[in-house]
């Protein structure tokens, strides 16, 4: 048996059509939907991840801007930015991107920007609205991995689903996201006992952990549906043996390039699984999918708040 491959690039392109339609609808009203990063120092990774952020914005039509304080930037400094932002109504969207330097208080700075702003769904304002079941911005990744599941007709509605990493930023509103589709979800963590047996129980495997490799195949139920979150840049050989011994192409690659990206279960999961997000171009495209749709999605719903009217009407007495 050979796993159904989940192919975020192509959900990814659905997504993006039905977003096209709708910012048509809400610039054609006067609306243009606008994303505001704040990338703060050089760091040649987060760079690249707010450039393709901000070249996503202009495939969407989306309004974009681009904040770059210095890598000395103080922490008032940076509450500054992002007050200027949340008061500027052309703003529908801010996204601080991490990691930022020491001397800045991440939480603080993430708690700082207007829930109604949050496309990251960082905030615990959103937080405290997806365990409550309310309407708000929900973290990318865990939604992006609904839209995979879904959009590919996997039944999640009675299903047992296994999560493996319990993060603020996936495990746990992933967890949630699939309690509230109605699935019997269990969470697992370093600290959980006989972690293959309880993974084997499972219909639905989230793996978010960060470690290469780390789900085995035996740990996988025949025909369960594998969502793997996990980006490893794998650079051992011995490592990368293990891993692509049955895929001598992968292997090749390996040994010309000197690294290799591998999620976080086995690659040889393919013949267990009955359905699998590749790595990559399985979860990584729908992380910044959903960071657009949650910058269109505010805007919408900002637009239609009675907060946003008053805030207008301040704006034009000035």
């Amino acid at each position: 048996m050979t796993a159904r491959i989940l192919d975020g690039l192509k959900i990814r392109d659905q997504i993006f059509a039905e977003l096209k339609d709708e910012v048509r609808l809400l610039t054609a009203a006067g609306v243009r939907p606008g994303l505001a990063a704040v990338l703060v120092g050089d760091n040649p990774a987060s760079q690249l991840y707010v450039k393709s952020k901000i070249a996503a914005c202009e495939e969407l039509g989306l309004a974009s801007a681009l904040i770059t304080p210095p890598a000395t930037v103080n922490m008032l400094d940076m509450l500054a930015v992002v007050e200027d932002l949340n008061r500027d109504n052309n703003v529908d969207g801010i996204l601080v991107q991490l990691p930022l330097p020491p001397q800045v208080d991440t939480k603080r700075v993430l708690e700082a920007v207007d829930p109604a702003k949050d496309v990251d769904g960082f905030h615990p304002v959103n937080l405290g609205r997806l365990v409550s079941g309310r309407p708000g911005l929900v973290a990318c990744t865990p939604s992006g991995c609904m839209e995979i599941l879904r959009r590919n007709e996997i039944r999640i509605e009675g299903a047992n689903a296994v999560v493996l990493g319990r993060s603020d930023i996936v495990g746990k509103p992933m967890a949630l996201l699939l309690m509230h589709a109605n699935a019997t979800v269990t969470i697992c963590h370093s600290k959980t006992r006989d972690l293959p047996e309880v993974v084997r129980r499972a219909d639905i495997i989230v793996a978010a952990m960060g470690k290469a490799g780390y789900v085995e195949p035996d740990w996988i139920k025949p025909g369960a549906a594998v969502i793997d979150v996990g980006t490893n840049r794998v650079t051992d050989p011995a490592e990368a043996a293990r891993l692509f011994r049955n895929f001598p192409e992968r292997l090749e690659k390996f040994r010309a390039k000197g690294s290799a990206l591998v999620g976080d279960v086995h690659p040889h999961a393919i013949h267990t699984a009955g359905a699998l997000t590749p790595v990559p171009g399985g979860v990584g495209p729908m992380t910044i999918t959903m960071l657009m749709s949650n910058t269109v999605k505010a805007a919408r719903l900002r637009r239609a708040s009675p907060r946003f009217s008053a805030t207008q009407s301040t704006a034009g007495a000035r």
